[in-house]
């Protein structure tokens, strides 16, 4: 008799209705990525998806926090680099968001990404910190920095943000 054992792990996760974030629109930037990081307002799914545990939020600096989980895995056995990107699109782009005055919104024109070292479980929790390096009236342009556990540089980014009126959107 052949006896196989599963070694099939499961995740479960839920999230809050994306459109209560959209009823927000009347509070600035920095306002709801507050309220977000004191739990007022829910996070957005994205987070939930990835697993972020952590989010502070100030003036021009956001940082974003993650304990590496093997659902992030690639089949190197290391966090894939879509997480890690993931990770860094929010940073430099909630950066930009946490300048923007009520009614304002933005999205990511591009993002160039560094992977400087392999991230796992090893790695100890990462914080992503993104910080606005300008912005104008019609663009931003951001930076997000990668840490491991230890402190070390595991990766960089730099984006460029369109700003735009979302009153209407």
């Amino acid at each position: 008799m052949t006896q196989t054992q599963d070694d099939t792990r499961t995740r479960t996760f839920s999230w809050s209705d994306p459109a209560a974030l959209t009823r927000l629109r009347h509070l600035t930037g920095l306002e709801v990525l507050q309220a977000m990081s004191r739990g007022e307002a829910p996070p957005p799914p994205i987070m939930h998806t990835i697993g972020a545990d952590g989010f502070e939020a100030e003036e021009g600096r956001v940082t974003v926090l993650l304990q590496p989980q093997e659902f992030h895995y690639n089949p190197l056995g290391t966090v894939h680099g879509g997480i890690l990107s993931t990770l860094l699109d929010t940073a430099a782009a909630c950066a930009v968001h946490s300048t923007l005055p009520a009614g304002v919104g933005y999205t990511s024109l591009d993002l160039s990404v560094k992977f400087l070292r392999p991230v796992t479980l090893a790695s100890g929790r990462l914080r992503c910190e993104g910080t606005v390096l300008q912005r104008g009236r019609r663009t931003a342009l951001a930076e997000a920095r990668l840490h491991d556990g230890a402190g070390k540089l595991a990766a960089h980014a730099t984006s460029t943000c369109l700003i735009f009126d979302a009153t209407g959107a």
